[in-house]
């Protein structure tokens, strides 16, 4: 089965180029039983600005963002095997983790956060995903 594209409305296309500028990227690539869910940021999906300075408003956008995405793969938290998370501030992480388990709601996933430089100014988490179709 060759890589299919997905796309969803309802999350933002970005690469973190100009906005007039078409992304290089996809949001998810389907390979076989496996979606690979390009990094997302909190990012409005209509005006790809940041939502807020908040990183639990921040944690819940990126969130959103990645459900709609698995939603137009047919999937939903409940099939992410993965997910990688890196946080601008490590000193971040409790509100982050705590926004994180209530969106997640007692789902399960395997997940490594780190503490780097997200590439947009004002992006304080960043969030990508692998999920399965098996």
């Amino acid at each position: 089965m060759p890589k299919q594209i997905i796309t969803s409305p309802d999350a933002p296309v970005t690469g973190f180029t100009d906005k007039s500028t078409p992304s290089p990227l996809a949001q998810a690539i389907r390979a076989g039983d496996l979606l690979f869910v390009s990094g997302q940021g909190p990012l409005d999906p209509k005006t790809r600005e940041v939502v807020s300075a908040d990183i639990k408003e921040q944690t819940r956008q990126t969130l959103k963002n990645l459900q709609s995405i698995l939603g137009a793969a047919g999937l939903s938290f409940a099939s992410v095997v993965n997910m990688r998370v890196v946080l601008r501030d490590p000193g971040d992480f409790p509100a982050f983790n705590e926004a994180f388990r209530d969106f997640l709601a007692g789902e399960k996933v395997t997940r490594t956060c780190v503490g780097a430089t997200p590439h947009r100014k004002g992006v304080n988490v960043e969030i990508d995903c692998v999920a399965s179709f098996g």
